[in-house]
């Protein structure tokens, strides 16, 4: 498998200031008598009414993913979420934490940041290394990868209850990717897609899942 690595619209702002007053004067004096239903000095007024409605509050803007091309890098990656189901020591949170893990391998390859997904490999996964030293290469000195993106259309673990290792077997696609340099000219030679099998082994400690090795399926 070769290592690398997937929002809306402008808005905007307006307010709308309304003043309106009114003032009433009303006056009155018969035969004299003294003032009715009035002041002193015969006259009744009321005080100007001023309303200002406040303006309407709009939604910020959500920031818009744009994949990389050959002008530049990835913007505005979604981060993904980790499933609640992915934390489960059973089948089914294997098969959860399994697709998570490779959401954040793929969110590395088009970021070159690979720290959460780093957090849930063990040091001693040495094809986890190797995926993490070829996505730093390829993100050094302002670098940048197109494509590459993965997924995972079949994710299916040998679970065995109380066993200290799992074993997942996945299907995982990459398309082709290309590789550009801070200057914006090409990089190493292209890489061609692959559609391959895998084995994932991880460990379910301290209330989570890790890998703890990964190899391909000959």
């Amino acid at each position: 498998m070769t290592s690398r690595s997937f929002s809306s619209g402008r808005l905007r702002l307006s307010a709308i200031s309304v003043l309106a007053a009114s003032v009433l004067v009303l006056s009155g004096c018969s035969n004299g008598e003294g003032p009715k239903n009035g002041s002193s000095d015969g006259t009744t007024s009321s005080a100007s009414t001023t309303a200002t409605p406040s303006a309407t509050a709009t939604p910020t803007p959500k920031p818009v993913y744009k994949p990389a091309d050959a002008k530049g890098k990835a913007q505005n990656v979604p981060v993904p979420v980790k499933p609640a189901l992915a934390d489960k020591n059973s089948k089914e949170g294997l098969e959860a934490f399994t697709k998570y893990w490779f959401s954040l391998l793929n969110y590395g390859f088009e970021t070159g940041n690979l720290t959460a997904w780093s957090k849930l490999s063990a040091p001693s996964c040495s094809f986890c290394n190797v995926l993490k030293n070829s996505v730093a290469v390829g993100y050094k000195e302002g670098r940048w990868q197109v494509g590459g993106r993965l997924s995972t259309p079949s994710v299916e673990s040998k679970f065995k209850p109380r066993a200290p290792t799992q074993q997942v077997i996945v299907q995982v696609i990459q398309e082709d990717t290309q590789y550009y340099k801070a200057d914006k000219s090409v990089g190493r030679a292209p890489a061609d897609g692959s559609n391959t099998a895998s084995v994932v082994i991880a460990a379910y400690s301290g209330g989570k899942w890790a890998v703890s090795d990964m190899h391909l399926i000959q």
